[in-house]
Parts: C-alpha cells; sequence; structure tokens
C-alpha cells in the first residue's frame, strides 16, 4: 500500500494556542482525501505544515513514504485560503505569470489546462470579472501546472453558489478519475465531502478525532426504515428471512425498524402484503451526515494548554 502522507504526532503552537495537536494521519495514493472540521479548526495550518510554509514544533510527515521533504513537495500542488490569482490580468496571463515563475516554457501546457478547468473561453475577460467559481478553477489550474502527482486544496467550495460548488466538484472528481491525482480538499461542509471523497479525517480544535472511509461513513450514518404493521412477529420472521445483513428490531406492538438501505423499503412493502401483513406506515429514519459530523465534534477532547 503507497501513501502520498503520512502525519505521526504533528504539532504546531502560536503562543498559547495549539493549532494543530499531535494529528497523526494518513493519505494514500489515489484517495479524494476530505479533512473536515469547522472554522478555525486547524485544517489550513495542517495543509500549511505539509506544504512547507510552516514547520512543526513536534512530530514528523512523510511524503510519498519519505522523510527528504524537499524534493518530495516539488510533486505536490497546493491552493491555500483566497485564490492567488491578480485580478487585472486574464485566465491565460495569470498562467503564463506563474510559468514564467516555475520556469516552465510551453504554451501548450496553458492551453490544455485552460481547457482542463473549463477557462478556455474567456478570453480577454480581467480575472476580478469572474466568479468566485472561476477564480476558484483558475486557482486550481495555477496549482496544477507543475504536474503534481498530490493536490492540497484549501476550503475550495467555501462561499460559492450551487453552480460554482458544481463545477468544483466535478474539476475535482476529473482530476482524480482522469489524471490519477491524489487530492486532500479541506471543508467544512461535510454533505458535500461526502459526494466526492472515499476517505476522511475530521479535525477539531486541532485534534485529529477521527479517520474513515466513505463505507466507514455510510455504515454509520445509515437510516433505518420504520414501518407499522398489524402483526410484528409475522413481519419480523419474514424480514429476517429476505434481508440478508439488516438489523430488524420490534420496537412496539405495531412498530418495526429495519436498519438497512432505504431504498429497499419498496422491496419490503412488498413482500409483507404478499404474505398477508398489513403496512400501515413506511418511513426513512435516522441521522444526517450533518448530524454525524455535530456529534464526532461533541466528542471532541479539550486541549491541554
Amino acid at each position: 500500500m503507497e501513501y502520498v502522507l503520512q502525519t505521526d504526532g504533528l504539532t504546531k503552537r502560536f503562543g498559547k494556542k495549539t493549532a494543530v495537536n499531535k494529528v497523526s494521519m494518513n493519505v494514500k495514493k489515489g484517495d479524494i482525501y476530505g479533512l473536515i472540521g469547522r472554522n478555525g479548526a486547524g485544517k489550513t495550518t495542517l495543509i500549511r505544515l505539509v506544504s512547507g510554509l510552516a514547520r512543526p514544533h513536534e512530530g514528523s510527515l512523510k511524503l510519498f513514504e519519505s522523510s527528504d521533504l524537499e524534493p518530495q513537495r516539488h510533486r505536490i500542488g497546493t491552493m491555500i485560503e483566497n485564490p492567488a490569482v491578480y485580478p487585472h490580468m486574464t485566465a491565460r496571463q495569470n498562467l503564463e505569470y506563474y510559468c514564467l515563475l516555475l520556469g516552465i516554457k510551453s504554451d501548450k501546457v496553458i492551453d490544455d489546462m485552460l481547457e482542463l478547468v473549463g477557462l478556455s473561453q474567456t478570453g480577454k475577460k480581467k480575472a476580478k470579472n469572474f466568479s468566485l467559481g472561476m477564480k476558484q478553477r483558475l486557482a486550481i489550474a495555477i496549482a496544477l501546472l507543475d504536474n503534481p502527482e498530490f493536490l492540497l486544496l484549501d476550503e475550495p467550495i467555501n462561499g460559492l453558489d450551487p453552480s460554482g460548488i458544481v463545477e468544483v466538484r466535478e474539476l475535482i472528481m476529473k482530476l482524480n478519475r482522469e489524471s490519477n491525482i491524489t487530492i486532500l480538499v479541506s471543508s467544512h461542509i461535510l454533505g458535500e465531502l461526502s459526494k466526492i471523497a472515499n476517505r476522511y479525517g475530521v479535525i477539531n480544535n486541532g485534534i485529529l478525532v477521527d479517520e474513515f472511509t466513505n463505507e466507514d461513513l455510510h455504515n454509520r450514518c445509515v437510516g433505518e426504515i420504520e414501518i407499522k404493521v398489524d402483526d410484528t412477529v409475522k413481519a419480523k420472521e419474514i424480514l429476517d428471512s429476505i434481508l440478508e445483513n439488516a438489523v430488524v428490531r420490534v420496537v412496539s406492538d405495531q412498530t418495526i425498524r429495519i436498519k438497512c438501505d432505504p431504498d429497499r423499503a419498496g422491496l419490503i412493502n412488498t413482500e409483507l402484503a404478499k404474505r398477508d401483513v398489513v403496512v400501515m406506515s413506511s418511513v426513512a429514519v435516522g441521522q444526517d451526515l450533518e448530524d454525524y459530523f455535530m456529534k464526532l465534534m461533541d466528542q471532541t477532547p479539550k486541549i491541554l494548554q
């Protein structure tokens, strides 16, 4: 198993405040890793430590399984905080400027990058007149100029309208699937990250609360189907026989809860009706992603000052 990022006890303090507190995390090659946390939780500081823009007080990190960080950092691209674009330049001029800084002389790189992020038709339009979503895509293009294998995106959907969120989301998935770029993307919006990430880390008060996969998230947040029937004993026997890997509970004289994919509600109702069990109601119940996120935050231990 190949890792692009491994941290061990990474800690960063600003005066008496511990911004990143003993964080040990792992990002595998090919991941879209969602780093989740409220504003001020330590996401940006952690990304700055990984990218070399800040130095840790304690702990260590590896990039591409190497502790020799300087050459490995040439293999990463970063977009941290506000989009680093020049407002009085066009998209092409912004990319030309950064190509000069990086020593890249190929015009084809710029053409390809504009096409990749969907800005090839912006022409002479200045960046100051771009929507925030366009500015974010231009900033991602800048981060991609040196052909990175690992991309760090700090709050790329923050402040975007729904169409901008969709644009950036689709671009992130395209970069991961078509260009094989491993991506760490931070956000405080778990619902949006859940649409693109396959692995997550939750950070609060500088502490990594938990790491889990998309499958883990689904299992933890999967709801239950609550049905009211005229015969719970018979209904439970039927459900136990037709549903594999589902938890069926009788919670009252007329109520059963089934922990399974809510999409199976139609099958459940049909099978019970076929076998002469009257289904009086059927509803999906359970916690959503944001509720789960808030519960994780409530479990966060306090930092010792």
